[in-house]
């Protein structure tokens, strides 16, 4: 019986048949879930990182005076002035 290792849900496949590296997932809390051994199976969830870290690239970014302070859409512009 293989369960997941995020909610513990047993997952329905043939333990002689899941080969290492074989890529599964999880009825109930959908997490992907990658076979790192055979005998006996044992299950990591594969990380989302990738997924928040393009998430993250999406941000609008902010821009910083030289002292550090916030700049407002009119000072953005002078800095870029000076420059």
């Amino acid at each position: 019986m293989i369960r997941c290792p995020e909610c513990a849900t047993e997952i329905d496949v043939d333990e002689d048949e899941v080969e290492e590296g074989e890529i599964l997932s999880c009825p109930e809390c959908e997490s992907e879930l990658e076979v790192s051994q055979t005998h006996p199976v044992h299950l990591n969830i594969i990380s989302d990182d990738e997924e928040e870290d393009d998430e993250d690239d999406d941000e609008e970014t902010v821009e910083v005076a030289e002292n550090g302070d916030l700049l407002d859409e009119e000072e953005e512009e002078e800095e870029l002035d000076e420059e």
